[in-house]
């Protein structure tokens, strides 16, 4: 099954390292020797996940550039199944702005928004959003890693269920 591929948009260097961490874990040591005995005794399982293989992270670090990732993605037929956008980004588009835009290049793409502040209240961002399919999510920053696992297998689930 082919990873489901991310986009991460956020002016922050840390942050990328930390939904990169979170969604591509590399698999510690121990787990690779206890993969290769569970092999050796019961062959291998389909049914077993390495989370590692479920998604392709890629960054953007500005509004704009995550805007062309996407149009570049669309482009190659290899379109993202999930986008974490950041509220603030300066020196360039804030993440109303790049929303703005994302949903004129890709409009059935989910996004979630992700800040420890913002700009705009919840409310406002869905009075200007609020007939958007798929809905926009919401992410508090610090996130927990498991809150954000969960939100992006479900959200790249329901995106494999409808294609736009």
């Amino acid at each position: 099954m082919p990873k489901k591929r991310i986009l991460i948009i956020d002016d922050c260097e840390s942050i990328h390292r930390d939904f990169q961490r979170v969604l591509c874990p590399a698999p510690a040591e121990c787990w690779d020797a206890l993969a290769q005995m569970e092999e050796t005794l019961f062959g291998t399982s389909s049914a077993q996940e390495n989370l590692a293989d479920l998604f392709e992270v890629d960054s953007a670090f500005q509004g704009e550039e995550g805007v062309a990732k996407v149009k570049a993605a669309l482009a190659e037929g290899n379109p993202y199944a999930l986008a974490f956008l950041d509220y603030r980004m300066p020196p360039g588009w804030n993440g109303f702005e790049t929303l703005k835009h994302l949903r004129q290049v890709a409009p059935a793409l989910p996004v979630v928004l992700c800040s420890a502040y913002s700009d705009y209240s919840w409310e406002e961002l869905l009075r200007n959003f609020a007939e958007e399919n798929p809905p926009l999510m919401e992410l508090k920053k610090p996130f927990k890693s498991h809150e954000l696992h969960r939100l992006a297998r479900a959200l790249t689930s329901v995106a494999e269920l409808c294609p736009p």
